[in-house]
């Protein structure tokens, strides 16, 4: 019997949480419905060599971890993954397909495409600090995007003031914070931070049609499996009534199957030309996507003949969670055709 392998953050020594109640109690279900054995295995970086040998006992290995968890990376958790995948472990999303999808510099990667606009990169805080001011003076708020990131970290709405060329206007993606007023070279000081390591920063023009919401795709591999809704987020326009200072409060994400009939143009476009142009572009083979993922869109201005156009926000390969119950049982299954080929690969 195959094993496989949930894995998440948290206390290797702390008492499980019942399956019952488990985020993932759908994966471990419909996993085990394909005759699997499933075992939920939790990582922590100062067990990272305990976890390594325990998980190479396993067929595959899928993991829900995010990039950056209260001050934690994966920078000892990717190793050990690439490692596993070595030794002929199957490991999903394996740490250098998220590297050249499921970063920030996809974006700017695949400008070029139809779901892309006027993206730019900066590589360097010497960079950043020449070419924001410039790309501010052209009177549009921008997004800034740091490299890798999760839950609004790192992502800001900036602006100029109005007759004031030296003040912006800047918020924080991240849940509760609030607009607030400071001297340009005093926002660009505190985003040195961004470009630690291997940091840069992407930017993007904010895009007025936020305000009718975020769409995101759910694929399993190269698949539409589901979407996701959310109306507000933490960048959309506070209410008219709001006080300056007041946080908009994020909305409820709502959760369809991949029938819903209007995103069918969506999907139809995702699938059959954007998926497939995003791997030749970034030079991933169909058969390496991830077997669960997700791509977040903002809504374009409207075509001539009134359809909607789209913008890729982002793209989610790390740790895909929560997600519509119809992605599960096409994720089990195609767990097992990659169990399937990872072992004719092997024996060839």
């Amino acid at each position: 019997m195959k094993r496989v392998a949930l894995v998440w953050r948290g206390d290797p020594r702390a008492a499980p949480p019942p399956r019952e109640t488990h985020r993932l109690r759908g994966v471990f279900d419909a996993l085990e419905r394909r005759g699997l054995a499933v075992e939920g295995v939790v990582y922590s970086d100062d067990v990272v060599d305990e976890v390594r040998d325990r998980l190479a006992q396993f067929d595959a290995v899928l993991v829900w971890i995010d990039p950056i968890t209260d001050g934690r990376d994966r920078s000892r958790l990717d190793p050990m993954l690439r490692d596993l995948a070595r030794r002929g472990v199957v490991v999903s999303a394996h740490p250098n397909v998220i590297l050249q999808i499921g970063t920030k510099e996809v974006l700017y990667r695949t400008r070029h495409m139809g779901w892309g606009t006027d993206t730019r990169l900066y590589a360097t805080f010497a960079e950043f600090r020449d070419a924001l001011p410039i790309v501010l003076a052209e009177g549009q708020p921008r997004v800034l995007k740091q490299y890798r990131g999760n839950g609004g970290n790192g992502v800001w709405k900036v602006e100029m003031v109005p007759n004031a060329p030296s003040r912006v206007r800047a918020r924080h993606a991240q849940r509760g914070s609030v607009e607030a007023e400071l001297d340009l070279s005093q926002f660009i000081e505190q985003c040195a931070r961004y470009f630690d390591g291997d940091g840069r920063i992407v930017d993007q023009p904010y895009q007025w049609r936020l305000v009718d919401g975020i769409v995101r795709c759910y694929l399993v591999r190269d698949r539409v499996e589901g979407f996701g809704e959310q109306l507000i987020n933490a960048l959309f326009p506070a209410p008219p009534d709001a006080a300056p200072n007041e946080a908009p409060q994020p909305g409820p994400r709502l959760y369809y199957p991949a029938s819903r009939p209007d995103f069918q143009r969506l999907k139809r476009i995702l699938e059959s030309e954007w998926v497939p142009e995003l791997c030749r572009t970034v030079g991933v083979e169909g058969a390496e996507l991830p077997l669960l993922w997700d791509a977040d869109f903002m809504y374009g201005p409207k075509t001539p003949s009134g359809d909607d156009t789209y913008v890729l926000c982002e793209i989610n390969v790390s740790a895909v969670s929560p997600f519509p119950d119809g992605v599960l049982e096409p994720l089990a299954d195609a767990v097992l055709a990659r169990l399937a080929s990872h072992r004719t690969t092997a024996n060839e």
